[in-house]
């Protein structure tokens, strides 16, 4: 990566950790806090299509079954697409409640799309689908 995106690999940086740490909070508002408003969120059976509606599912989430969940997330790739939008990749997964290790049938492969907006970094889609696992 060059010297030029090293500050806003920080910022992108900054804002997955402080979902990261919103989620394991069972913050909702906390989680969506770097969000656009008209952000979406795909996952199987389920479009969010806007940061309160994202905001609102996670809230019953974490009141239900993610309540003392947190999140398992290894960052696979990160890259720039001009100068104001970056695609993150990771593998993710919800660790449960006393869970210290996510089963490979429950890892996820996540596509994280970030746009710049009046020079601050935020999250405007999320996807995620099954990882596959050797064999599949």
């Amino acid at each position: 990566m060059s010297d030029r995106h090293a500050d806003d690999e920080a910022a992108i940086q900054a804002v997955l950790d402080n979902s990261y740490k919103a989620w394991e909070a069972g913050d909702a508002d906390g989680m969506v806090a770097d969000y656009t408003a008209d952000a979406t969120a795909i996952m199987t059976g389920s479009l969010r299509d806007s940061r309160d509606v994202i905001r609102e599912n996670m809230a019953l989430a974490f009141a239900g079954p993610l309540k003392g969940s947190s999140t398992y997330n290894k960052q696979l790739s990160l890259r720039f697409v001009g100068g104001d939008a970056a695609i993150v990749v990771s593998e993710s997964g919800i660790l449960f409640a006393g869970e210290n290790e996510v089963p490979d049938t429950r890892k996820v492969n996540a596509t994280w799309v970030f746009e710049k907006r009046n020079g601050q970094w935020l999250i405007a889609a999320y996807h995620n689908s099954p990882a596959l696992t050797p064999g599949q």
